[in-house]
């Protein structure tokens, strides 16, 4: 008897080989849960993996929660599995092990596409009905460059975005269409969701993970999801998840020790906790876990059609002695730090996933000096296709907040990162860690007698992340320069948009992203240093940085960049530029319609602003010069008119 094409009960034998190996690349439809028949009776099928289970059995509200009344069959020694009349979609379940120490406990299902995220955190069948609407969008994925596209991401915390009047969380299907209009308004690129697999802490705002098959159901099931990303597609916008194989929490209907013994974690507890966060690390050297995890990585990016993956805490991964002292970590077989099966891990991951799902985005938050994280593979590399760079956000922030009358001394945190932008492929990345924990909003840590100042130094940061080579990716809220803290437990206050001086600062970022689309010299070149030329980076005492974006061997459009980070104007600033003729302005950030001062005022990018003749007088290594008035604190963007 089978279910249309697909097998009736049991894993066939390759499946449990592939199992075994850890090289199962649909492990989701060879374990878990599965709605099927048997002699015309309609039931699922159970499939887990506990090795060194003595005994695994199924409850749930039809047999009263009781271990032993619906038994799993052991299959090869490794996994259990049978079929359960009667039950089907909708209804929880957990597996009952029964360990070589005589107890029993009762777990989640490892492999659940639907869970529960409060009371017992018990399983739920699940039969997806989605049909899919985005063809277009997943027709054209294969097709994308990932070093080449332009990406301009906007960070979003689900349950804090928006919420309903009375606190409550908005369902997927609510924050499609409202996330849709915002981010496509704002002209990014892609949406990157916070961790949106299950799991039962609120306040680990998703990064301590039980269910990582099942979209959380805090906002709905997960035809909901499917739902919300099928809309993102269909208006243009790319999903990217954050996902977590570094490590889980200790919870006892989860993972921990889930046959009786250490399956998913290191059998050494030096290895398995987690000294940071008191869980414990993936023991990514065990074929179950390689297996589970990149599998895992392939469900979330094929059956869920998302766009990309940004891995979470990969420093982590890559060394033994990670947040340990002296005595508290073991060397690798060489005597090194490094942890060789996390490294192998990384690469068979970003190999399988880039194969099997080519033009999708795999992301990694590395914020270690780690050689070659986006080189490939099978050159030596990690394969991710691109890291965070957290060196460029640390200097620039510091650089930010500091008084003004301290910035002549500082060019170096702005420059210095130039000298490696293109080592890796990289995101810029102002996230939600930044605004949290007593760190500030990014307004709050601007410098400035009067807000004027405080203002004008935000806009000029984002027009300078906007230029700078790599990718952005900009946390919720910050269009808003909303001035608290971000919290977890309430949703943006969009009021603030009533304030000219907030309405300006979103209005910039909607043309930053419109400019920086209208001209690929401001990303298509990322990751070739010669597409980025300095004008001047010796003028220093007056707080000015210059320099110009181009294509290589294209067609010799460029963006000239100019920042005043200083609180002086000046009048007749003289500027190289490698083209003769007028230049324009294709935006300021003194703009009025920031709220600025005027200075330089333009009716947005495309159309033309005020503009410059390039004189024949040589400059800063160029053949000619154009004379400009720079306001203070202010970046301007300049191109051929």
């Amino acid at each position: 008897m089978t279910d249309g094409a697909r097998p009736l009960l049991l894993p066939s034998d390759l499946d449990l080989h592939l199992i075994a190996a850890g090289r199962h690349e649909r492990l989701w439809e060879a374990l878990g849960a599965h709605v099927r028949l048997r002699d015309d009776v309609a039931g699922t099928r159970f499939t887990v993996l506990a090795p060194r289970a003595e005994e695994v059995s199924v409850v749930g509200a039809w047999n009263g929660w009781e271990p032993g009344r619906d038994p799993l069959l052991r299959l090869d020694g490794r996994v259990w599995g049978g079929f359960v009349p009667g039950v089907g979609s909708g209804m929880a379940y957990k597996y009952a092990i029964a360990t070589a120490e005589g107890t029993v406990t009762l777990r989640a299902d490892p492999m659940a596409q639907h869970g529960e995220h409060r009371d017992g955190m018990a399983s739920l069948v699940f039969v997806s009905g989605h049909e899919w609407g985005d063809d277009e969008w997943m027709t054209a994925r294969p097709a994308r460059r990932p070093d080449g596209q332009r990406i301009s991401a906007y960070e979003v915390h689900l349950g804090s975005w928006r919420r309903h009047g009375d606190g409550s969380w908005l369902s997927y299907r609510e924050l499609g269409p409202a996330l849709a209009d915002h981010v496509s308004g704002l002209g990014f690129t892609h949406v990157e969701l916070m961790p949106v697999a299950e799991h039962p802490y609120d306040p680990s705002w998703g990064y301590q993970v039980t269910g990582f098959y099942a979209p959380t159901s805090r906002f709905g099931d997960p035809d909901d999801f499917r739902w919300f990303v099928d809309h993102l597609h269909q208006r243009g916008i790319g999903v990217i998840v954050d996902w977590v194989p570094a490590h889980f929490p200790r919870d006892a209907w989860a993972l921990e020790r889930f046959d009786g013994t250490a399956l998913y974690e290191h059998t050494d507890p030096q290895r398995a906790d987690h000294p940071d966060w008191g869980t414990l690390e993936f023991d990514h050297g065990r074929p179950e876990v390689r297996g589970f995890l990149v599998a895992n990585a392939l469900y979330w990016l094929g059956e869920l059609h998302v766009d990309g993956l940004r891995v979470d805490a990969v420093a982590s991964m890559l060394y033994r002695d990670y947040s340990r002292v002296p005595g508290e970590w073991t060397p690798n077989e060489h005597g090194g730090r490094e942890d060789l099966e996390a490294v192998a891990f990384l690469q068979e991951l970003n190999t399988v996933v880039h194969r099997l799902q080519p033009g999708v985005l795999t992301i990694a938050e590395e914020s270690t000096a780690w050689d070659g994280v986006t080189r490939p593979a099978h050159l030596g590399g990690l394969g991710f296709t691109h890291k965070w760079n957290m060196g460029w956000m640390h200097d620039t922030l510091d650089y930010w907040s500091s008084d003004l009358s301290h910035r002549a001394s500082q060019p170096a945190k702005l420059t210095f990162g130039l000298t490696y932008a293109w080592a890796e492929h990289f995101v810029l990345p102002l996230s939600h860690d930044e605004v949290v924990h007593l760190k500030e909003p990014l307004v709050g840590k601007m410098p400035g007698a009067t807000d004027h100042e405080r203002f004008a130094n935000l806009r000029a940061l984002y027009a300078w992340m906007w230029a700078h080579p790599g990718g952005q990716l900009l946390f919720m809220g910050a269009e808003l320069a909303d001035p608290q803290e971000w919290s977890p437990d309430r949703g943006l206050d969009w009021s603030l948009l009533d304030d000219p001086r907030r309405a300006g600062v979103r209005r910039l970022l909607a043309d930053l992203n419109a400019a920086q689309e209208a001209h690929p010299a401001l990303y298509e070149a990322d990751g070739d240093a010669a597409g980025f030329a300095w004008i001047s980076l010796d003028d220093a005492e007056r707080g000015v940085l210059a320099f110009e974006r181009s294509v290589p061997g294209g067609d010799g459009a460029v963006v000239v960049v100019v920042a005043n980070l200083q609180d002086r104007r000046y009048e007749r600033y003289r500027v190289g530029v490698a083209h003769p003729g007028r230049w324009r302005t294709l935006l300021s950030t003194d703009d009025e319609r920031y709220a600025g001062t005027g200075s330089g005022t333009h009716d947005g990018p495309g159309d033309v602003g005020p503009e410059a003749e390039a004189e024949p007088t040589p400059w800063h290594g160029r053949t000619h010069s154009v004379v400009l008035t720079v306001p203070p604190l202010t970046v301007l963007y300049l191109v051929p008119a």
